[in-house]
């Protein structure tokens, strides 16, 4: 991105609230974009790309950890993942760039390898629904556990929003990945405790 040489993830607390809106708004664009420039791709390529997803424990499969959230099964697969991804990922980004990528490297790495580890033999998962339940349980998380005013108003609003997703961690449609589902979700819950035991201890130890 263009603005990579002037904005480290960790210095947007040091912008205006008008310019980190802005910035937000230009990583999550851009994002959308790569995804369906990727999916367009993908259909001039008869669906080539998407036989690199997650394949468990296939060796080749590993590769999935970084390529399957960008791949999609078809326009409508990423017309589904792209409003709540937008949305969710905005959420997150309010506490900063750094923290957006973070908690998607966790959810896409940790999901992943948890999904290659026990998922179905011989299926292969694509979608960036798997960061998308990373993104909802990493904002549940942090109001279960942070318990501030703003996560616990985060975790209600998301809740409210998108709570009927939760639904898709279990198993019984076919064709949809409730293990990327599953992972996903509880990687973003596991690192929103990770991260407000930091908080908590980085206050006890200022204090």
């Amino acid at each position: 991105m263009m603005m990579a040489k002037q904005l480290q993830p960790q210095d947007d607390r040091s912008l205006s609230p008008r310019e980190r809106l802005k910035t937000y708004g230009v990583v999550i664009a851009a994002s959308l974009a790569v995804l369906w420039v990727i999916e367009i791709l993908d259909n001039i390529f008869p669906h080539a790309l998407d036989a690199h997803g997650i394949h468990p424990r296939e060796a080749d499969g590993l590769i999935g950890l970084v390529t399957a959230p960008f791949l999609h099964a078809n326009f409508a697969h990423l017309a589904a993942n792209s409003i709540p991804f937008a949305v969710l990922g905005f959420f997150i980004m309010l506490r900063g760039l750094g923290t957006f990528i973070k908690v998607t490297v966790v959810t896409a790495v940790v999901g992943g390898l948890a999904v290659w580890i026990v998922g179905a033999s011989h299926s292969n998962h694509i979608g960036a629904s798997g960061v998308i339940f990373g993104y909802f349980g990493f904002l549940i998380g942090l109001g279960v556990f942070e318990r501030s005013f703003k996560a616990l108003a985060a975790a209600i609003l998301v809740g409210f929003l998108y709570g009927g997703i939760i639904f898709g961690v279990l198993p019984g449609t076919p064709g949809i990945s409730w293990e990327g589902h599953l992972f996903g979700f509880l990687s973003g819950g596991g690192y929103a405790y990770l991260a407000s035991q930091r908080a908590k201890n980085a206050k006890a130890g200022a204090a």
